[in-house]
């Protein structure tokens, strides 16, 4: 029906584009760290636990919002979280001047600890808000797309995570080489909040007028082959004894959370410090750092929409066969990257980076995408959700644990420690192998 393929496209493209602001408001903060470091005072291991705590909030929000996402309009939802990401981003970037009149004093001890209380609890508010983003979109994609398509479409969907922080690293790469004041480019770092916050803001605008919930909403009849055969079909979708069925007592569920723990601490390891990794353990200026970090995604979308399409013309929609091969790639990539000299030519760094982007996209997106066929789409959201509690636990380690790991024993420790977990995801997904590829009939 043309009507409805109209739609559905018209679903796919408003969320990609939403999602991937939600990253303009969220990934900035990892270009701004090498500026804030040097403006502020600011330690590694402090800005580590800035990600850690942001991280940590964001997994336990998505869960939270993936429950109640199942169950409400996901118009107003997204749009809703989009607007409040955006003003807590803008308020972030007058931390100093908020600490300064709190503390009555442009510096000194009182100053620094109203500073980091304030952006604290800012980016902690940022971090609680950012769940309202996926869970909404695992939900609208599941009523919009069949099962046998959702590998290769959502992976095409996935490439708002790449196409957001590429951009935003490119952008804020800029701001930090070019804004600011004096030759250092004093405060250029606050600029990497106060225009993303904007551009978002009037993103979120977009979303609330164009974008629509479930196919019924808009007069037209729910996907065929996505109903649930039970043994009781009176009990409600949306219950404790489904959810605890398809979501909490789903062995498989457990895995794939548990895998993706793994697959994020590789992936956040280059997003969250590589601007950091590639200027002080390679040499790389902060402008074509921003550059790599942003091809690294780039190299991400390639990835993911291989994996998809093999996934679904290949492997049958089984999701988690693909992430072993993924995974095994970004374990062989990253032990070149770690062991090339620091004098290696760009483009040689450029290439390997790229291998890993397109090798650890594959499973960050096939994740959610094998979550939501197991869970099926009455709970996706859930689903999604809790293996994101996962994900982003690993910030205990991505974040203030690469950061103690680099200030106490050296950037190679580092490496060798990511490349550790990466190798430990390629057993956890083999754990998953011959599982079916969807939780539908059952």
């Amino acid at each position: 029906m043309k009507t409805f393929k109209y739609w559905q496209i018209r679903t796919i493209l408003i969320t990609m584009t939403g999602y991937a602001l939600f990253y303009f408001v969220r990934k900035n903060f990892s270009m701004a760290m090498p500026g804030m470091e040097a403006d502020l005072g600011i330690s590694k291991t402090s800005l580590g636990i800035f990600l850690t705590l942001n991280g940590l909030i964001y997994g336990l929000s998505r869960f939270i919002n993936g429950i109640f996402a199942d169950r409400v309009n996901a118009r107003f939802y997204m749009a809703t979280g989009l607007a409040l990401c955006a003003i807590a981003n803008f308020a972030f970037g007058f931390g100093e001047d908020v600490a300064s009149w709190i503390s009555g004093e442009p510096s000194g001890t009182q100053f620094t600890n109203a500073l980091i209380l304030f952006m604290g609890i800012t980016w902690l508010i940022n971090g609680m808000l950012q769940g309202s983003g996926f869970p909404p979109c695992a939900r609208l994609l599941t009523h919009w797309i069949p099962p046998k398509e959702l590998a290769t479409k959502m992976s095409w969907w996935n490439t708002s995570h790449s196409i957001g922080a590429g951009i935003i690293f490119i952008l804020c790469g800029y701001i930090m080489g070019n804004m600011g004041a004096g030759p250092d480019h004093s405060g250029a770092w606050r600029w990497c909040f106060w225009i993303p916050s904007g551009v978002s803001f009037a993103g979120s605008i977009l979303l609330f007028i164009t974008l629509r919930d479930t196919p019924s909403s808009v007069g037209l009849p729910e996907l065929e082959g996505t109903e649930v055969k039970r043994e009781k079909p009176a009990v409600s979708p949306t219950s404790k004894t489904f959810l605890m069925e398809k979501v909490f007592a789903n062995p498989l569920i457990w895995i794939l959370g548990i895998a993706n723990f793994f697959v994020y601490v590789v992936r956040f390891s280059v997003v969250d410090w590589g601007p950091t990794m590639l200027k002080q353990s390679k040499g790389v200026s902060m402008e074509s750092a921003g550059w790599m970090v942003a091809v690294f995604e780039i190299a991400g979308i390639l990835g993911m929409l291989v994996a998809g399409w093999v996934t679904d013309r290949y492997l049958k929609g089984r999701a988690h066969r693909t992430c072993v091969f993924c995974m095994t790639g970004s374990f062989l990539f990253f032990i070149v990257f770690w062991l090339l000299p620091q004098e290696t030519p760009v483009w040689m760094l450029f290439a390997v980076l790229c291998a890993i982007g397109f090798c650890i996209y594959g499973p960050q997106a096939l994740i959610g995408i094998a979550a939501a066929n197991h869970a099926t789409k009455k709970a996706a959201a859930t689903a999604s959700g809790l293996t994101g509690v996962f994900g982003y636990a690993s910030v205990a380690l991505s974040g203030v644990g690469f950061g103690y790991a680099v200030e106490k024993y050296g950037w190679d420790f580092a490496y060798m420690a990511v490349i550790v977990m990466a190798f430990i995801g390629i057993g956890v997904f083999l754990l998953m192998w011959k599982a079916k590829a969807d939780g539908y009939g059952e």
